[in-house]
């Protein structure tokens, strides 16, 4: 039992057998049989090649339809980005005017601590030198009652009172 051929196989065979009827024409035959089989193939070539041509020619259409409906989806999405870039704006605004407003007070408040401050280090600096000036008065006031002590038992030595 014979097994089945593949399809190259059969087309070499039918081939071969087209070679032999060939070859059992005339030379003039023969001739006119290779034109119609060269214009065969011209035909087939050119048919295959158009095939192909047109294959192409539609993946590039649809590459184009392609290309353009991704333009066509970034463009809105640009649109939308711009719509929600103008909310986020519109919403930063009032905050901005807010934190503005806030940072003014904060300059006034500090325009008004500096001569608080310097003010405060005026007393501070007052309270300083008052308990510098009671200190010394108090060591005065020592050295006063020592001379006077010292003093007293020197006129008692001497024999003076006063």
């Amino acid at each position: 039992m014979q097994s089945p051929t593949p399809p190259a196989q059969e087309q070499q065979q039918q081939q071969l057998v087209l070679r032999i009827r060939n070859s059992a024409h005339s030379h003039r035959e023969s001739a006119s049989e290779e034109e119609r089989e060269d214009e065969e193939a011209s035909r087939t070539a050119l048919s295959t090649f158009r095939a192909k041509e047109e294959e192409i020619e539609k993946k590039k259409m649809e590459v184009r339809e392609k290309v353009f409906a991704q333009l066509g989806r970034v463009e809105e999405e640009s649109k939308r980005l711009a719509v929600i870039q103008k909310e986020l704006e519109a919403m930063a605004d009032p905050t901005r005017k807010e934190v503005s407003a806030i940072r003014k007070k904060i300059d006034a408040v500090n325009r008004e601590l500096k001569p608080l401050g310097y003010n405060c280090l005026k007393k501070k600096e007052y309270k300083e030198a008052l308990e510098a000036f009671n200190e010394k008065n108090r060591e005065k006031a020592q050295l006063v009652n020592r001379l006077i002590e010292v003093s007293a038992g020197n006129t008692k030595h001497f024999g003076f009172e006063f």
